[in-house]
């Protein structure tokens, strides 16, 4: 299984023509202790780099952006009665959504483990 990472913090989990997307561990730390998520519906079409989901914190409130484009096949209902998953467990139990790529090229300009890595150190 690949994974793939944003500037933004997301984190795309990708087997076949499916992408789990969720928050970076990176991400729920800086937000803090994370009080809501509001999810996108089955059925929608996001394109890369478009707002689909929010997530708020006791800090702030953050948009969560598409990494790829595609059609929303779930969203974890877990995180509306449980917000606190993405603290426990971001990169697992607290992803957001599933999605049905439409165009897994788009994973070209993301980037590995290694390099988000590097990244974060830069920030």
């Amino acid at each position: 299984m690949t994974v793939k990472y944003t500037e933004d913090h997301e984190w795309v989990k990708v087997d076949g023509d499916t992408a789990t997307v969720g928050i970076t561990k990176y991400a729920a730390e800086q937000l803090g202790d994370v009080v809501f998520v509001e999810l996108p519906e089955q059925g929608r079409s996001s394109n890369k780099g478009e707002e689909m989901a929010v997530v708020e914190s006791v800090k702030a409130a953050s948009d969560v952006y598409a990494p790829v484009s595609g059609i929303v096949r779930e969203a974890n209902e877990t995180l509306e009665g449980a917000p606190e998953t993405v603290n426990k467990d971001p990169e697992g139990e607290g992803w957001f959504v599933t999605l049905l790529m439409s165009d897994p090229s788009e994973l070209d300009g993301l980037m590995d483990e290694d390099a988000y890595k590097k990244f974060c150190e830069g920030l």
